[in-house]
């Protein structure tokens, strides 16, 4: 993740002592941002983080999205893990001082024992955060994930009104996604917006913004597409370079405004480091001293050189590991057989092994990049669907050669 609101605007958020190594007290607005059950959590260097894991905790969906990398449906799935096994998954995620777990799915509202099994990772000392279509967030639900202690909740919509819906594949789902964001608000349950940028929707991202503005919603991650489970088959919908920079161009703007008016809004960018790069270029332009500091802060959390395989990890509904969730083609383990803790830190499995020493195995335009240490070759599993190769240069690079500092 980029976080343009720390490292663009300068304004301090939640998550930076994971992310860049600091711990913060509180903004300058007196927000306080430290968690009891970070304490002791803060790495020292990115290489050592414990992983982010996301669980996928049911395959069963009430939408049929289009670009869902889990290719999920409304039906029954055989072999899930049951409330025991995830308790036992969960009992050892704390033990090996795991920061947080995402409860992903398919949807996982539609898990019964979802709000036992977060009470559970609480008391486990692992954040519980929520990674949902929104749709099944009543009022009910949403008072519930309150005091169950969800940290945060992120509702996944993808654009507006009929957009949402046509990539959602229900008619109504922005409605009803709507009602959940209100039902969050109204309870004070800290609650954001997840949107895959494509050419579907990066037109409207000022309306999106607009959105965020008007909703009171605290957070926005706007992800980078990436070529998994039904996603692999939009691939054609991906944004070129220069729609990648066009949209950065106006999440820069936007966020910069929000900080300016002093709105505390937190918007990130996900699945593509080369984000950060680009914020730097642009940063330096007006703000040298400041754009040097960014560029250390990028260097310390290290981009994709210590994310998946490293600092973001994946379990998916039946207990198998995988690098990350968009990777399940390729499994580690399985948690009915080995704890996560030791799979995870089990270098036997050569792409594990390359993932978490992977700067010498890249190849292409990211092995001769100048900014290999702060972008750290973005996102391994896009560059293996395009070419067959892990190590190859991530295909959504939108930089110039010029920009990497390469001579062609």
């Amino acid at each position: 993740m980029i976080n343009i609101t720390r490292l663009y605007c300068g304004e301090e958020t939640p998550s930076d002592d994971l992310r860049y190594g600091q711990k913060i007290q509180k903004n300058h607005h007196g927000i306080p941002l430290s968690q009891k059950n970070l304490e002791g959590c803060i790495p020292t260097s990115a290489s050592s983080r414990r992983p982010i894991v996301v669980w996928n905790s049911t395959r069963t969906c009430n939408l049929k999205c289009v670009h869902c990398y889990t290719d999920s449906d409304n039906v029954n799935y055989k072999g899930e893990l049951t409330t025991d096994e995830a308790k036992k998954m969960i009992k050892d995620l704390g033990n090996f001082r795991v920061p947080a777990i995402l409860f992903s799915g398919g949807e996982p509202v539609m898990r019964k024992d979802l709000f036992d099994l977060a009470a559970y990772a609480l008391d486990q000392g692992v954040k519980p955060t929520l990674s949902t279509n929104g749709t099944l967030i009543s009022k009910e639900v949403a008072q519930r994930l309150k005091s169950t202690g969800f940290t945060y909740v992120g509702i996944s919509l993808d654009g507006i009104g009929e957009v949402n819906d046509k990539f959602r594949g229900m008619k109504g789902a922005f409605e009803r996604a709507m009602r959940g964001f209100k039902n969050c608000v109204e309870v004070d349950q800290r609650v954001g917006l997840r949107l895959t940028l494509t050419k579907r929707n990066y037109k409207d991202l000022d309306k999106i913004f607009d959105f965020i503005e008007d909703e009171n919603i605290d957070r926005a991650c706007f992800y980078h597409l990436v070529y998994s489970g039904r996603g692999s088959a939009i691939q054609k919908d991906d944004l070129t370079a220069d729609e990648s920079r066009r949209a950065m161009d106006i999440i820069l703007k936007r966020s910069e405004d929000f900080a300016k008016r002093g709105l505390p809004k937190e918007i990130l960018t996900v699945d593509n480091h080369v984000d950060g790069i680009y914020l730097y270029l642009k940063l330096k332009e007006k703000n040298p001293k400041r754009a040097e500091e960014v560029m250390e802060l990028l260097k310390w959390n290290g981009g994709g050189l210590y994310s998946t395989g490293v600092g973001i990890g994946e379990i998916d509904f039946c207990g198998n590991v995988h690098p990350d969730q968009f990777w399940m083609d390729h499994t580690l383990g399985n948690v009915r057989e080995r704890p996560f803790s030791e799979i995870w830190l089990d270098t036997s499995d050569p792409i594990m092994a390359g993932l978490k020493n992977r700067k010498p195995l890249l190849k292409g335009k990211c092995a001769r990049c100048q900014w290999i240490d702060a972008c750290g070759g973005a996102f391994r599993v896009r560059a293996l669907r395009v070419y067959g190769d892990p190590w190859m240069e991530d295909p959504q690079c939108y930089l110039t050669p010029k920009e990497c500092g390469i001579r062609e």
